[in-house]
């Protein structure tokens, strides 16, 4: 995509070209390309049409309907803010007072809408031309581009005396190759500059990757990390004003749920129990399961292990359930033994601590009948073990 393919997506003809690859998308692609330019579409029309059908179907996981009428680019996309997130965030800003705020390195413009429809007045600032341009259309798509403007240009120019707030999502794919970066020290803006923004400007979010080091927070700051259903999908720091606790673990679950902690407590460790506990992401990352075992009366099996264990099932939505019925020293014989006399057929594999592949364990189980079991490959005591259980509902 560039430039003059967006332009002429948002011509007329553009407009009807968008509209007839949605009713071909999720076909054979090459089908439609040739039926996209049967209707007289020019090919790279056609093409850049179908590639943005494509996107936004894609796309509704995370914006829902508003995906429609949206312009993206695959890596824009992967790393734009789901909605639900973002209007959280939004909303949270605002509550904290935040008028006027600074996007820097905005993307294709998700947590920037978001703020907009809080009603916060929000300058974009991206490196990138096309993805500039595609969140200014996004905007006028979104009837906000009063509320949400963009410039093309460095991040680090950006003179943030104009605004009240800033929130940063600095780039975390090399440019040309696409490929992760890791290493937050190697983001764009940089590291440094992207963490001295909160002596300059207060109140101060930074997005970040959830696989963050926890020693590269900065002091101060609260660290967030974000699930959904089961996902964990970000992380976040919250700095300056905006910073509420130390470590905090925010899960969607059709609405939000959120823990909260020192992030260094440490669990209590004992046997194995009745009913075990398997973490959020989002917990695990945060380091809040000492604060989990707390709300559930339970303990650790393993102190490097984040399984919970207690003797009553308790409703929450920071931890699945499982009611355990049977805890074994790992044996592949012993175990392929078991579940044959049980006549278990299907099995659920879940694993932490354990060097065990799932998929070669299914094939080595050789499972045939119809029951069902849940697995957990896990260390107790440090011991290779594996528990037979079922989901509690």
């Amino acid at each position: 995509m560039d430039l003059d393919q967006l332009a002429a997506l948002r011509t007329p003809e553009g407009s009807a070209a968008l509209t007839a690859a949605a009713e071909l998308a999720g076909g054979d692609p090459l089908t439609a390309a040739s039926a996209l330019r049967a209707t007289g579409v020019p090919p790279t029309l056609a093409a850049a049409a179908l590639t943005q059908a494509e996107l936004r179907h894609r796309a509704v996981g995370k914006f829902g309907p508003a995906a429609a009428g949206m312009f993206l680019t695959r890596p824009g996309l992967e790393q734009a803010t789901r909605r639900v997130v973002a209007d959280r965030r939004a909303a949270r800003l605002h509550a904290a007072g935040v008028r006027t705020l600074a996007d820097l390195g905005c993307g294709l413009g998700a947590d920037a809408l978001a703020a907009a429809r809080a009603g916060i007045r929000v300058y974009g600032v991206e490196a990138d031309p096309v993805t500039a341009a595609m969140a200014a259309a996004n905007a006028a798509a979104a009837g906000l581009a009063d509320l949400f403007t963009v410039e093309c240009g460095d991040a680090t120019a950006f003179d943030v005396s104009r605004v009240d707030g800033v929130f940063c999502d600095p780039a975390r794919r090399a440019t040309g190759t696409g490929r992760r970066i890791f290493d937050p020290r190697a983001y764009s803006p940089p590291w440094d500059f992207v963490t001295g923004l909160a002596d300059r400007v207060p109140r101060t979010v930074v997005k970040v990757a959830p696989g963050l080091d926890h020693a590269l927070i900065p002091a101060g700051a609260e660290a967030e990390w974000v699930g959904v259903n089961g996902d964990l999908v970000e992380a976040a720091l919250w700095c300056g004003e905006l910073a509420e606790v130390p470590r905090r673990a925010s899960v969607y679950r059709r609405e939000i749920h959120q823990l909260t902690g020192s992030g260094d407590t440490e669990a209590p460790v004992g046997p194995p129990r009745r009913y075990l506990y398997d973490p959020d992401p989002a917990v695990v990352r945060a380091h809040l399961v000492a604060e989990l075992a707390a709300e559930l009366d339970a303990t650790l099996a393993d102190p490097s292990i984040a399984y919970l264990y207690a003797d009553q099932p308790t409703r929450t939505p920071y931890a699945r359930c499982l009611e355990i019925t049977d805890v074994l020293p790992f044996s592949l014989k012993r175990l392929r033994a078991l579940l044959r006399e049980r006549r278990v057929g299907r099995v659920e594999i879940l694993k932490r601590g354990s060097a065990l592949t799932p998929e070669q364990l299914r094939r080595d189980l050789r499972l045939a009948g119809d029951q069902a079991a849940s697995l957990v490959l896990t260390r107790v005591a440090g011991a290779p073990t594996v528990l037979i259980g079922r989901p509690v509902v």
